[in-house]
């Protein structure tokens, strides 16, 4: 990891426990598996979890009243199921509870040059989402720096609100040049999610000021408590 400015003298506990979406995605997770990382989401009071859409219901319940957001993600990991069963999914995300969505955007389409048809698959899903949170999922892993520009762009004219990395499945996740390349494609009203391999502290803080406002973290407890230890806060 190259050499980083931003220290933890730089950030209040508040701030960085708001960059965090507690992840709860992996296919083995039990129903007490998703209780406990609500939980431990709430302990550290963290901006959100990110739970499979079958376990919405289940966060909601036991997130309510902790100031803890629900999210969840569509057409997950690979992004190719058709437009009307994504929107499909949306909707039914949300009556259960998510006020954020992680969809992953149409891979295929996007390296077949389908730009039209890529921009509307998003666009559907905002336009289903109300007032729920959309962040499309480029899964970077697979791109050029090229079709990660585009799909910036794409992002962008879609009305989403986030673009984001990576799925936590593919060969490779956030980089601190790709959330760069991100940052600098998009306008200010759009924000930067990084995704898959930030698990420690050094790695938060360096994703934050390559220019990520979220980041999808598993490691939760262990970058929270380092930042206590070293600041005693």
């Amino acid at each position: 990891m190259e050499p980083i400015s931003l220290t933890v003298d730089d950030v209040t506990y508040t701030q960085l426990a708001g960059t965090i979406d507690h992840s709860l995605l992996k296919p083995t997770l039990t129903s007490d598996d998703i209780r406990a990382g609500c939980k431990l989401a709430a302990d550290y009071q963290v901006v959100s979890v990110c739970v499979r859409p079958a376990d919405v219901g289940l966060a909601a319940s036991e997130l309510t009243g902790t100031g803890v957001a629900v999210g969840t993600v569509v057409s997950f990991p690979h992004g190719d199921s058709t437009t009307s069963i994504k929107v499909a999914e949306a909707e039914k995300a949300m009556e259960d509870g998510a006020v954020e969505l992680d969809m992953v955007l149409n891979v295929g389409w996007l390296l077949s040059g389908q730009y039209e048809d890529v921009q509307a698959d998003i666009a559907a899903v905002v336009e289903a989402s109300r007032d729920a949170l959309v962040k499309v999922i480029f899964e970077n892993a697979y791109l050029n720096d090229e079709q990660k520009i585009r799909a910036c762009h794409l992002t962008e004219a879609a009305g989403a609100d986030y673009v984001k990395t990576s799925t936590g499945y593919a060969p490779t996740g956030a980089t601190i040049e790709d959330l760069r390349l991100m940052r600098a494609n998009t306008g200010p009203r759009m924000k930067v999610k990084a995704a898959h391999g930030v698990r420690t502290l050094d790695a938060l803080l360096a994703v934050i000021e390559a220019g990520a406002d979220r980041c999808g973290a598993t490691a939760t407890a262990t970058i929270l408590d380092d930042y206590r230890d070293r600041t005693k806060r």
